[in-house]
């Protein structure tokens, strides 16, 4: 890409719904050396090193061993659990733990379960004790150790910062004869862990003085080991704070399932996701980037200057994860503190969940969908700040959308606009409010607006044939509102040469003027300007334009507008070619004229003919074929001597 593609990117990331990586830049991801700030462990069966074989297969014990290795001291005590297979406890077991450096509980229901650890016990393991371990300094020393001793080895498990351990007893004689550990090794079919994640990384922006952290969970897809659904167990501590938000990046077709436990924080979540116990109901996430880069410019995207944790770890069906309390949150003024978890915490949790705000660079609408309120019961009515401010609802939403500067909306900060959603619930005879404060992001983009009238009123997207129109350009930009330009505008058509409206702030082409737009505030920039889209004589209507503008920064375009908009052509030239209103209403009457003198005509012959026919008498003697030549020969009847007699 040369150097005039380069502007173009944030604007092609826009519309592929990515943030730009750009945003990350002086936020470099470092390890966290401190005392970190969450506690992340993640369920696996897939252990370091490890290996089976069926070389236990016809002695007299299965043999498990467990080395575990720690990257620093555990301040939680391990939990070992044998279980038996189907069947019960048929076969005599030994566990041998290497553990030196921590404190473990073994539990078994298994009686004649044998264990052999260098690990302090606690008084609540249920299994036999046999101290003695060998002098191994080697993995090969420790197995053929247990080789010797028990004549073959069941399974043999590497594990590094276990929080607790499940083994599965139960032999395989399909298996190896011999137990050769290998790299990575799946463990399933006997092993289960849960492993604490150290990995943790971190930054933040050299000049902030933010204190909105977020929290980063990236699960790492693994061909091997399919997963459709994430059991996330979240806690935060007891002062937790509403200005954390957590981000959780998976594949698009996986379930986040997430146990809330005191935590008031906003959650973006890729996929789809539900919270207990706050509600069963699935919402859906959103597409998230899948890179280190991309989760960190989302973060500052969503105004959270704080990358308090960063973690990427395998796939897993099980995470535990304890937010603790962050320096950047610890500076927090003491008060106002968050009230402790009440009736009134659910609204606040489920709306910062669901978010149901959006605003333009002069709008906020909220839409909120009743089902997703239905942990609330008995929502009466929802309003903003300024109570006046009243969302409507019908069966199955509640909808609000006003002017960006009304009903207590504040845009003091940079590019949000801030404001709460006052619930009001109806208990006993009495309503109930509750407030829950919010911020609604301000996207920093070029808005196109098409109006009808110089009101600049009502938008719409109906563009009329020879009739003013009338276009607003409008975008926040905090830094240097004043340096924005409206580079240029065109309007396209199918089959037709592009029409050059505006460049460089001027007019350009018949019927186009620059209007005087209202002034700047709040970093919002604003063009006007009218046209009239004519179309030569004789020419074809096309039923969709596109109007499309540029602006930017002097001699950089950095952002692009395109408006979709349908042709109506109300009114043509008088002398445009074919029939006019006149022609057609003069063919029209002149038809109608012959018509009424040809049936005039034909009424006449007719009226001057049937009747003499009518009047002439039947003899009663003549038979019927007689009767019926008469009536059919009018013409021989009428000169006849004998007629005319008669009639006389």
């Amino acid at each position: 890409m040369g150097p005039r593609a380069a502007p173009l990117l944030p604007l092609l990331l826009a519309l592929l719904g990515r943030p730009d990586p750009g945003r990350a830049e002086g936020c470099d991801l470092q390890p966290v050396t401190a005392e970190p700030p969450i506690t992340l462990s993640y369920a696996t069966s897939t252990v370091p090193r490890g290996c089976v074989s069926s070389g236990s297969v016809g002695t007299s014990h299965e043999v498990h061993i467990l080395s575990i290795e720690w990257s620093k001291a555990s301040a939680f005590p391990l939990k070992v659990s044998v279980t038996p297979r189907a069947g019960g406890c048929t076969r005599s077991a030994v566990l041998v733990l290497l553990c030196a450096r921590c404190s473990a509980t073994v539990t078994s229901p298994c009686p004649d379960l044998l264990i052999r650890t260098d690990a302090r016990l606690s008084p609540g393991t249920t299994a036999a004790l046999d101290p003695e371990l060998p002098m191994a300094t080697s993995e090969g020393q420790l197995l053929a150790w247990a080789q010797d001793i028990y004549g073959g080895i069941t399974s043999y498990s590497e594990l590094r910062d276990p929080r607790w351990v499940q083994v599965r007893l139960g032999e395989d004689a399909s298996s190896p004869p011999e137990c050769i550990p290998q790299e990575r090794f799946d463990a399933m079919l006997h092993l289960e862990t849960e492993v604490f994640f150290h990995g943790v990384k971190g930054c933040s922006r050299g000049d902030t003085q933010s204190t909105r952290a977020a929290h980063i969970v990236r699960l790492q897809p693994e061909p091997s080991f399919p997963i459709t659904e994430v059991n996330l167990s979240l806690s935060c501590p007891e002062r937790a704070m509403s200005n954390q938000i957590l981000i959780l990046q998976s594949q698009a077709n996986l379930t986040w399932s997430l146990s809330v436990n005191n935590c008031h924080i906003q959650f973006l979540v890729s996929g789809s996701y539900k919270i207990a116990p706050i509600s069963s109901l699935l919402l859906p996430g959103e597409l998230l980037p899948d890179t280190e880069q991309g989760l960190v410019a989302k973060a500052f995207e969503k105004n959270y200057s704080i990358i308090a944790s960063y973690s990427a770890i395998p796939a897993s069906t099980r995470i535990s994860l304890e937010i603790q309390e962050h320096e950047a949150v610890r500076r927090v003024p003491a008060t106002p503190t968050p009230p402790a978890p009440t009736a009134n915490s659910l609204p606040h949790v489920l709306l910062l969940m669901l978010q149901p705000w959006k605003c333009t660079d002069e709008t906020m609408e909220i839409v909120i969908a009743r089902s997703h309120l239905e942990p609330i019961k008995d929502v009466v009515n929802i309003t903003l700040r300024d109570i006046s401010c009243q969302a409507e609802k019908n069966a199955t939403h509640f909808m609000l959308k006003t002017p960006l500067n009304h009903c207590g909306t504040s845009l003091e900060g940079k590019g949000h606009a801030n404001n709460e959603l006052i619930l009001n619930l109806a208990k006993g005879a009495a309503l109930q409010s509750v407030r829950v404060a919010f911020q609604c992001k301000i996207p920093r983009e070029l808005f196109l607006r098409l109006f009808p009238t110089a009101a600049f009123e009502v938008p719409q997207t109906e563009l009329e044939v020879n009739k003013e129109a009338f276009v607003q350009a409008s975008m926040r930009w905090e830094d240097h509102p004043a340096d924005l330009q409206l580079k240029e505008c065109w309007l396209a058509a199918p089959g037709r040469e592009p029409v050059l409206l505006m460049q460089g702030g001027e007019a350009r082409g018949a019927g186009v003027a620059v209007l005087e737009g209202p002034p700047s505030s709040h970093g919002r920039k604003v063009w006007r300007f009218r046209f009239t889209y004519a179309i030569p004589e004789g020419g074809r209507v096309p039923f969709s334009a596109t109007l499309k503008c540029k602006a930017g920064l002097q001699n950089t375009t950095i952002f692009e507008k395109v408006l979709e908009v349908t042709v109506k052509d109300s009114w043509r030239p008088p002398n445009n070619r074919g029939l006019g209103l006149a022609a057609v209403l003069g063919i029209t009457f002149g038809a109608f004229l012959i018509g009424a003198l040809l049936t005039a005509g034909l009424w006449y012959i007719y009226s001057h003919t049937r009747p003499i026919t009518k009047l002439q008498p039947v003899s009663s003697t003549a038979p019927a074929s007689e009767s019926s030549s008469t009536n059919h020969s009018i013409g021989s009847t009428q000169s006849t001597p004998c007629s005319t007699s008669s009639m006389a």
